[in-house]
């Protein structure tokens, strides 16, 4: 099998996962697959509902199961599968996981004709603190230094 047709193998496995969560009523149309050295280290869905958790998306199941798997916080060696362009919240997750590469199927408008529609969170993002339909407001950020400077202090701190 050539590198292509194992990509393709791993988002149809991915696909089928996620179709398998709409018909089982777990969850949403959401599937992610951790790779590493051709083997599927995490598979997962989403489970926002079942798990009564907003950030329970297929992608940020994938990465926390394959940290776990891997003893890892990172996962610069491994790829990632998801079934739909990610959104803000798993985007900025995987910038903090690091995967080496990402690999989708369906866009985010795709994802927007369905329901699932994350265009205003895209555009809160740009938006002042102050300027965003989240009230939001600053407190003791000079007590908030004690924090950092202990950070910065600590001589056997792991980077990430």
């Amino acid at each position: 099998m050539n590198e292509h047709e194992q990509l393709e193998q791993f988002m149809r496995r991915a696909i089928a996962l996620a179709t398998e969560n709409v018909e089982s009523g777990r969850g949403g149309p959401f599937a992610a697959l951790v790779v590493r050295d051709g083997r599927i280290v995490a598979e997962c869905t989403n489970t926002v509902t079942t798990s009564c958790d907003p950030t329970a998306h297929a992608e940020i199941n994938a990465i926390r199961a394959a940290c776990r798997e891997l003893g890892v916080f990172q996962l610069s060696d491994c790829d990632l599968y998801t079934t739909c362009e990610p959104c803000p919240m798993c985007l900025g997750a995987l910038y903090w996981a690091r995967p080496r590469r990402v690999f989708y199927a369906a866009t985010r408008d795709d994802a927007a004709a369905v329901g699932f529609d994350d265009a205003y969170i895209y555009d809160e993002l740009g938006n002042d603190p102050h300027d965003r339909a989240l009230p939001m407001r600053q407190l003791l950020r000079d007590e908030a230094q004690v924090s950092f400077s202990a950070w910065e202090a600590k001589q056997d701190r792991v980077e990430y």
